[in-house]
């Protein structure tokens, strides 16, 4: 494994570790400046790859009715993966229940990162041909869906919201993106559920290799008082590939 994604890596751990007491501070400093997109710390746009290196028999194809091993499911949530009927959800036209926020950047396919304007991170995935928004500022009123309303936040290097004064702020760093209003899905593809009251936070930072590789790490919290005994976290690894590569999206299965 390179250096720069094992330290990495070991960043992203400790950032789920420390959660808490990030998200606490959300409101006080944490939002960007009007021009996201001029002042981000790190570039995160391209097409990513994913490195499926762990949790293969969950991510590479649907688990097993019933397996729901490392998810904190509570009784509830137990009761809804035992019951879990993939032609209901067909009939109900409800096959994208799997690729959802809280689950859809594990599923395997790249995916895809532009600005949408200068306030808006727009992320694609091959999977299920999603689009998610990632909003600074003010966020705008939509019905629930599947991708939820998206704020987010850049997180320069160091902590803070800038240098004093005023001045931009270092640069380096990371986004922290927060999905609520999400319409009822799956953690997984095979039931194991995650209710309207879902919180999501993800952490995406990027490192660079001296040799021009860059590699994508997004750690994924999701707390869901509906199903869940606990916070549920993940950490999910890509690589960056060239533009203009293969763009093979297809649909919710």
């Amino acid at each position: 494994m390179p250096n720069a994604f094992r330290h990495l890596l070991a960043a992203a751990l400790v950032v789920g570790a420390a959660a808490t007491a990030v998200q606490g501070q959300q409101g006080r400093g944490g939002g960007a400046a009007p021009a996201a997109r001029a002042a981000a710390p790190v570039d995160l746009t391209g097409t990513w790859m994913p490195l499926i290196t762990e949790d293969w028999r969950w991510r590479m194809r649907v688990p097993a009715k019933g397996d729901y091993a490392s998810v904190p499911l509570n009784a509830a949530g137990v009761k809804v993966v035992e019951s879990w009927d993939p032609a209901r959800d067909a009939a109900a036209g409800e096959q994208c229940r799997g690729y959802g926020a809280p689950a859809v950047m594990r599923l395997p396919g790249r995916v895809r990162i532009s600005w949408e304007g200068d306030t808006v991170l727009k992320v694609e995935t091959e999977a299920g041909s999603q689009t998610r928004l990632f909003t600074f500022g003010a966020q705008p009123q939509q019905p629930a869906g599947w991708q939820g309303t998206s704020a987010a936040f850049w997180q320069p290097a160091g902590g803070g919201g800038g240098r004093r004064g005023g001045g931009a702020p270092a640069r380096g760093g990371s986004l922290r993106v927060v999905t609520t209003n999400l319409k009822p899905g799956y953690l997984r593809r095979n039931g194991v559920p995650y209710s309207a009251n879902a919180r999501l936070t993800e952490f995406y930072n990027r490192a660079n290799e001296a040799n021009g590789d860059a590699f994508l790490v997004v750690t994924t919290l999701v707390e869901d008082p509906t199903y869940l005994n606990t916070r549920w976290v993940t950490s999910t690894h890509f690589k960056k590939v060239p533009d203009g590569g293969p763009w093979t999206p297809g649909p919710c299965e």
